[in-house]
C-alpha cells in the first residue's frame, strides 16, 4: 500500500509541460489511494480532508470566448460553451491528486488576497477561479506581470484534463 501511495504521489507531483515552480509545497497532505477495487477515489484529500468544488470561467480572446468548467469534488467534471454546449467527463487519478494537492496549496489563498490591476491587454484570456469559498483569477497578457502561479497551475490543468 505505501508502494502505491508512493507512486501516485509521483504522478501528481510532475506537470506535463510545466514547471517546478508551479509544484505545491511537498507538504500539502496525503496523495489520493486507488481502492482494491482499482477505482478512483471519491475526492483527492487535502489537507482540510477533501477537494472542494472548483470552477474555472474563461472569457476574451479575440473570439470573444464564455467557457465555464465545474469539477466536483468525486473528479466529474462539466464544460459549458459560450453557445451552451455542454461536455461531461471524469479527471484521471492522477489529474484528481494533482488537483488535491494545488487546491491545499497555500500559496491559492494569498493570490486571492492580491488586489488586481486592470489589464491593458486586448483579445487576452481572462481566467476566473473559484475553489470553495476562495476566488482568484488573472488575465493572460503576455507583456503584463507573471500570473499567479498557483492560480495559473490549477487553471492549465483544469483546461488540459476536460479538453
Amino acid at each position: 500500500m505505501a508502494l502505491l501511495v508512493a507512486l501516485l504521489a509521483g504522478c501528481t507531483s510532475t506537470d506535463r509541460g510545466g514547471n517546478p515552480t508551479d509544484q505545491p509545497p511537498a507538504t500539502t497532505g496525503p496523495s489520493p489511494t486507488v481502492a482494491a477495487t482499482g477505482s478512483p477515489p471519491t475526492a483527492a484529500p487535502t489537507a482540510s480532508g477533501v477537494v472542494p468544488q472548483v470552477m474555472l470561467r474563461r472569457s476574451g480572446g479575440f473570439a470573444g470566448r464564455g467557457d465555464a468548467v465545474t469539477v466536483e469534488p468525486d473528479g466529474r467534471w462539466t464544460a459549458v460553451d459560450r453557445a451552451g454546449s455542454r461536455r461531461t467527463g471524469h479527471l484521471d487519478t492522477a489529474d484528481l491528486g494533482r488537483l488535491g494537492g494545488l487546491v491545499a496549496d497555500p500559496r491559492l489563498a494569498a493570490e486571492a488576497r492580491r488586489t488586481a490591476t486592470p489589464s491593458g491587454c486586448a483579445d487576452a484570456f481572462s481566467y476566473r477561479l473559484t475553489v470553495g469559498a476562495i476566488e482568484t483569477g488573472y488575465v493572460d497578457c503576455p507583456s503584463e506581470a507573471t500570473p499567479p502561479p498557483a492560480t495559473r497551475a490549477l487553471v492549465e490543468l483544469i483546461l488540459r484534463a476536460t479538453e
